[in-house]
């Protein structure tokens, strides 16, 4: 079955991890992706105003809508919670978005990282009812959300609001029968809800790419393909999903999503006994779920790099990478704050789609990193 026609094939460029340099988009290296992109037939972008602290949008207008007509792309947008407190603040942030991106309307707009709490405060500020208003002006194309909670949560809020056309949730092999993120029964919501699917977080940002050892070998026996392109292919292959977002930092990494998704095929019963197989070999090495979403940096008032502290540790554990300590000295303490340093004030938790107990996890890692 086809869903918004207007979409090209199945894979979308997601604007949360672009290339950088010296602290800045790399615009340079973005507009050559984006050529390729566009080049190789897909049409998808996916931003929010605080991807990269602000800088994602406006390098969408830089990169994107300024070189290109109007109808080769489609533009994601959303509204994040931390950007309006009562309904009047809506409409003013959105029309700043519009402004900022340079279009005159959003294909599609998302109620960014719906879970309980957010959408009591997006329930009470009329926020749905907004969009569909600005739906109704022209602004917008179609309305949908994001979202990182449990399944009930999600049924609840497709409940209430049957005219949203779209989810976008995190799927991903190693997700996809986790008890906490509940990839699979919050799917299966969707199906039941009638509503198709967007995959954001296919690899689980880079622990599906940058495997373990005995992990890479199990892929590696089956004779082609990278490892991103078994969690891409494992993503699109269900029922329902329409798009698979990638956040995309450089060409190499474009290119090789290019490669499987411009003539998509979904996994074989060996591919997916597969990963399988890689998931069972993850999970015991009880590595830290982080996404690498950067939610939590914003926020934290002693300035700590939470996913780079996690990801050494990560590293630590999984290949006994003697190396993890010289990464953590010099990124995460010469760019950040120490793990130690962390007051526990919980803004990171309160913000964390994965639910991750994020400061009990940095007193891991202090002890790893600190003694």
């Amino acid at each position: 079955m086809t869903y918004f026609g207007e979409v090209k094939k199945n894979f979308g460029f997601g604007c949360m991890r672009f290339p950088m340099k010296d602290g800045e988009v790399d615009k340079t290296e973005l507009c050559k992706m984006i050529d390729a992109f566009i080049a190789a037939g897909f049409n998808y972008f996916d931003t929010a105003h605080g991807y990269l602290r602000g800088k994602s949008e406006v390098a969408v207008r830089e990169c994107l809508t300024s070189r290109y007509p109007r109808d080769a792309y489609l533009l994601a947008d959303k509204l994040t919670s931390s950007y309006f407190s009562c309904e009047a603040d809506i409409r003013p942030f959105f029309e700043s978005q519009l402004d900022i991106c340079g279009v005159e309307y959003f294909d599609f707009y998302l109620m960014h990282a719906q879970n309980k709490e957010f959408f009591k405060k997006y329930k009470a500020c009329r926020a749905y009812e907004t969009a569909f208003a600005l739906k109704e002006e022209g602004k917008i194309r179609h309305v949908g959300l994001s979202f990182h909670d449990r399944a009930e949560v999600l049924d609840e809020i497709l409940t209430t609001y049957p005219e949203v056309e779209f989810v976008q949730l995190q799927i991903n092999y190693l997700d996809w029968d986790d008890p906490v993120v509940q990839s699979r029964l919050c799917y299966e919501v969707c199906r039941r809800h009638g509503k198709p699917v967007i995959v954001m977080e296919p690899v689980k940002g880079g622990t599906l790419v940058d495997l373990p050892v005995g992990a890479k070998e199990i892929l590696a026996g089956l004779g082609g393909g990278s490892t991103a392109s078994y969690a891409m292919r494992f993503a699109a292959g269900h029922e329902g999903v329409f798009m698979v977002l990638s956040g995309m930092s450089n060409s190499e990494q474009m290119n090789d999503n290019i490669s499987y998704m411009q003539d998509f095929k979904p996994l074989s019963e060996e591919e997916l006994n597969a990963v399988k197989n890689v998931c069972s070999i993850l999970k015991s090495k009880n590595l830290i779920p982080c996404t690498a979403c950067r939610y939590c940096t914003d926020g934290c008032p002693k300035h700590i790099l939470i996913p780079d502290a996690f990801s050494c540790l990560n590293a630590k554990q999984s290949e006994h990478d003697w190396n993890s300590a010289v990464y953590y000295n010099n990124i995460c303490i010469k760019n950040g704050g120490k793990a130690s340093d962390c007051i526990g004030c919980g803004k990171c938790e309160k913000v964390c789609p994965q639910h991750l107990p994020i400061r009990e996890l940095l007193k891991k890692v202090a002890a790893s990193f600190e003694k």
